[in-house]
Parts: structure tokens; C-alpha cells; sequence
């Protein structure tokens, strides 16, 4: 039998597809209960809410869309046995760790400076252990559109530009400046695409969310990095003169884009321009997009327990195609608690230290 093995790499981001609305406040899932719904007659997203799942981004070669039900199992079971297999107890006489990328176990390597002993192990992890179930199907990937699974090629204008930004980047050391280490090192954005748009998971841990909706905002606030988004609700038939809210003046890009909401039937649509173009450095997949790039998403309460999750990027100076998908938000009965992560914090300060100390260390 054909096995999958959910492989990650950081900073990938996918996109959509489109779902069923509930037809009336009393309307049952197949199995997930009544639709709750807001004063106001709406689906009620609030709550908290978790995307963890080893279903990966782009789908592996050699699978279909939707899994077999003995493919589940070999994933599933391969799961547990993994996580079984690292949490066993350490040989209190083993070697050191091999210098380079630091295993993390079950797939998961996090690429480490030479030497690097690395951190975390299994335990401290918690991608999730089940395969993404979207209307019934398990799927091999999050993307679903195109119908490959994969991230569409960039056209060559894209690959042209994309080859000027990293020689720009070039310039600079790695470690010469704070504004040169990642956001999410920074504690300024989640890692990845976790708190979006896309809201996609960071398959390492705390792919957690808590929404807080109102009749004419919803908003999203992301555990990891404890990133908010908080999203204007408004009737698309409204002018600025009857309360719709006015977008952000051009000059203004902010963290998670300008987002602005509405609702269709009984799905939120959220659509997003003017994401922050350092926002899109930290996503590698967006890497050199355009300020033309926009996503939407649609949230679809379909039962108690479930929301299907839809996003689609659009960018034709970008890529050559549209590209999007689905994902499963499960209702998750826990509660969220406070990243601990702030910009400046002794961990950057120490990274800076020890590279200036370094070239001291080499000029002499």
C-alpha cells in the first residue's frame, strides 16, 4: 500500500473551494447537530476553535483528492506509533545531537544552524493526529484547487522580480539587524500563514482561535503570537454614506491586510487586499507577490461542531492560476492561553549579541 508521510515545510501557504449553506436555524448536520445561531439570525461562529491536522498543504504525488479509508488508517495509526515512539523516556547515556537540522520527530525537521542542539522534542508539540475531514471526505490535501493540489507556477514576470528581492536580501547578514530576523521571532506575527489570511495550521503547535462575532464585526484572535484580526461586517449593497466602512487609504497595509466581511446566505465571506509586504516576506509562498494580491475566505458554520474554512489567493502578476482550498476549524472545548512572546525579549537580544561577538571573534 501506497503510504503518505506528512512532511512539512515551514512557511508553505495554500487556498479554496466553495460549501453548502444551512438552509434554516433548526437545519441538522449528518451528524454534528443543530447550527447554533446569533440574535441576529445568523450562524454563530463564536467560540473556540482548532485547525490542527497532519493532512498536509499540497498533496503528495501519487494520491487522489480523498483518501481510502485503509489510507486513513495507515496515516492515523502511523501517527500515534510515531508519537509513541518519541515519547518514550531518553537514555540518560546518549550522545549529543548530530549537528545541523534538529529532528522533532513524527516528520518534522526544523532546520538548525550547524551545531545547533535544538529544542523541542514530541512532547511539546501538537500538530494534531488526524486526517482533515471536509463534507465527509478525508482529504491527502489542503489545496484543492487547482485540482492537482499544488501551488500553481509563478509566471516569469513573478520568478524576474522574486530573483531581485532575494539578491536585495543578500545584502545583509543573517543576523545584522533585528528587522532581519523573522516576524514571528520578532513576537510581531504568527509563524507561516497560521493567523492569515489564509488561516492555515503551523503544524508545530497552539493552532488554536477563539471568534468573537457581532452584527457588524467578527473577530479572530490567533493563540499563537496572539495575533487578532478584527474583520468589519457590512451589507455589500451600502454606500459610505449608510455605515459601510471605508477601506484603508492605499499608503496603509497593515498586519493581516485590510479585511472587510459580509455575509452571503449563511456564510461569512471575508475578502483582503493590502496585506503588509513584510507580512508577505514572511510567507515563503508569497514571497514577491504583488500589491494586487487578494484573498478570500468563507467561513461556513455546517454543524455544532464544525466550521469548513475556504480560502482562495488571486494574484495574475504572481501566478499563473488562482489557487485555494479547504479546512476543517473542529470546535475545541479547551481554552486558549497568552503566547508569552514580546518584541525585544532576551532571545533576540542574545542572537544579536552572539553574531556581533562572533564578528569580533573572525576580524581579529
Amino acid at each position: 500500500m501506497t503510504k503518505i508521510r506528512a512532511t512539512v515545510a515551514v512557511g508553505l501557504v495554500p487556498a479554496v473551494a466553495l460549501v453548502a449553506a444551512v438552509a434554516s436555524p433548526l437545519a441538522l448536520a449528518q451528524d454534528g447537530g443543530a447550527v447554533p445561531r446569533t440574535p441576529d439570525g445568523r450562524p454563530d461562529l463564536q467560540g473556540n476553535w482548532t485547525n490542527g491536522t497532519i493532512t498536509p498543504i499540497e498533496r503528495p504525488q501519487g494520491f487522489e483528492a480523498v483518501l481510502t479509508p485503509e489510507q486513513v488508517a495507515d496515516i492515523e495509526g502511523g501517527r500515534q506509533e510515531c508519537i509513541e515512539a518519541h515519547s518514550q523516556a531518553s537514555d540518560p547515556d546518549r550522545d549529543a545531537p548530530a549537528e545541523g537540522g534538529v529532528s522533532l520527530g513524527c516528520d518534522f525537521v526544523l532546520d538548525a544552524a550547524a551545531g545547533g542542539t535544538g529544542g523541542y522534542n514530541v512532547f511539546y508539540l501538537d500538530r494534531g493526529d488526524q486526517v482533515a475531514v471536509v463534507n465527509g471526505e478525508p482529504r491527502s490535501s489542503l489545496l484543492t484547487r487547482p485540482e492537482d493540489g499544488r501551488i500553481p507556477a509563478r509566471t516569469a514576470e513573478a520568478q524576474e522580480r522574486l530573483g531581485g528581492l532575494l539578491a536585495a536580501r543578500g545584502q545583509h547578514g543573517e543576523y545584522d539587524n533585528p528587522e532581519n530576523r523573522p516576524l514571528s521571532e520578532r513576537c510581531i506575527v504568527s509563524f507561516g500563514s497560521n493567523a492569515g489570511p489564509p488561516m492555515l495550521p503551523n503544524y508545530f503547535y497552539n493552532n488554536n482561535y477563539t471568534i468573537v462575532q457581532t452584527p457588524d464585526h467578527v473577530v479572530i484572535m490567533t493563540e499563537m503570537v496572539h495575533d487578532t484580526r478584527i474583520i468589519p461586517i457590512s451589507d455589500p449593497g451600502q454606500t459610505d454614506d449608510a455605515g459601510e466602512p471605508a477601506p484603508f487609504p492605499e499608503e496603509i497595509q497593515p498586519w493581516f491586510g485590510d479585511s472587510r466581511g459580509w455575509w452571503e446566505d449563511d456564510t461569512l465571506v471575508v475578502e483582503t487586499t493590502k496585506l503588509n509586504p513584510e507580512q508577505l516576506y514572511a510567507y515563503r509562498e508569497f514571497f514577491g507577490a504583488t500589491p494586487n494580491l487578494r484573498i478570500t475566505e468563507r467561513l461556513t458554520r455546517v454543524d455544532a461542531n464544525t466550521i469548513n474554512y475556504e480560502f482562495l489567493v488571486e494574484d495574475p502578476a504572481t501566478w499563473e492560476s488562482p489557487w485555494g482550498g479547504e479546512v476543517p476549524f473542529m470546535k475545541m472545548d479547551d481554552l486558549l492561553y497568552e503566547y508569552a512572546c514580546h518584541e525585544g525579549n532576551y532571545a533576540l537580544e542574545n542572537v544579536l549579541l552572539g553574531a556581533r561577538a562572533q564578528e569580533r571573534e573572525e576580524n581579529r
